[in-house]
């Protein structure tokens, strides 16, 4: 077994999820930054925005890991340049956990009335997504061990759509967000209007990520 793991290589997908396990605990200091924020426990939001750097960087160290030792030999189950694109999403993910918690430091916030129900709809929309490729690619194991192939797969590709359909559901709401927003747009101040124009852009980014992330698999599976 020793000579058979030096000549095919270890798979790299313990790594991934290992990274993604670390962009999971990212995304997961935001969402208590923003109960912080509902809570106007601004010292808090200062803590984790400080908090979700630290998990970039230990993400960054697994990616960086991962880059330097991912094999260029022939065993690779999956094509390198595949592996390296689905990375390169799970590490943008992380940095967009990142921004937002920059963003949350800038000025001291409180959901207005008029946002609040669709708002945290809104957000616990975007982090269904998240979670949902979280469990995709989680599930890389097991396709390894399918050759990518049969019931396997199919469970996968259904796991995508659901992630495309989740996305959707943030776009619709995220239009009614914007409108409410824009109707409101004199009981804000300039600056409280721009941040939470920024808010909205960048959780939304978290699904959009999403979304991308869970396509790049389809496409591996595809070009089996």
């Amino acid at each position: 077994m020793p000579m058979l793991d030096k000549l095919f290589g270890r798979s790299p997908f313990q790594a991934l999820q290992e990274h993604m396990d670390r962009v999971a605990e990212c995304v997961e200091a935001v969402v208590e930054a923003f109960a912080a924020m509902r809570q106007g426990d601004q010292a808090r939001v200062e803590q984790l925005s400080r908090e979700i750097s630290k998990r970039e960087h230990k993400a960054d160290l697994v990616k960086n890991d991962l880059r330097n030792h991912l094999p260029r030999g022939l065993f690779l189950p999956v094509d390198r340049a595949n592996l390296l694109e689905i990375l390169g999403v799970q590490d943008t993910i992380a940095d967009q956990a990142e921004d937002l918690g920059i963003v949350l430091t800038l000025k001291p916030l409180q959901v207005p009335p008029f946002l609040d129900d669709t708002f945290a709809q809104f957000l616990d929309k975007n982090i269904e997504a998240f979670a949902a490729v979280c469990q995709i690619i989680a599930e890389l194991d097991e396709l390894l061990a399918s050759s990518f192939g049969g019931t396997e797969a199919e469970k996968v590709k259904s796991m995508v759509d659901q992630v495309a359909f989740v996305e959707h559901e943030v776009d619709l709401i995220q239009r009614e967000l914007l409108k409410t927003l824009m109707a409101h747009e004199d009981d804000l101040s300039k600056g409280e209007f721009y941040l939470w124009m920024q808010l909205f852009q960048g959780i939304a980014e978290l699904s959009n990520l999403s979304e991308k992330l869970a396509n790049r698999i389809r496409m591996t599976l595809e070009r089996k």
